[in-house]
């Protein structure tokens, strides 16, 4: 079993991966209910924040400041 880390899912979810990173992730799933799981709940998030973003409606401060906060620990 293949591991992905997120932002080859996100290249994924997005039509954005490389021909080769698409077809590793397209056959993984046949195989993998975890990662066809993870998948799954990567759409949805994705289909709710292109929805929020038809609303018009931004983020708080303390939300930016959160993710903002978690990106600079995994860059370490």
């Amino acid at each position: 079993m293949e591991k992905f880390n997120q932002e080859q899912l996100m290249l994924y979810l997005y039509g954005e991966a490389s021909p080769i990173l698409k077809l590793a992730i397209d056959n993984a799933m046949k195989d993998d209910a975890a990662l066809q799981k993870e998948i799954n709940m990567l759409k949805r998030t994705k289909k709710q924040l292109d929805q929020l973003k038809n609303k018009d409606v931004s983020p708080s401060k303390k939300s930016i400041d959160a993710i903002l906060k978690y990106a600079a620990k995994k860059k370490s």
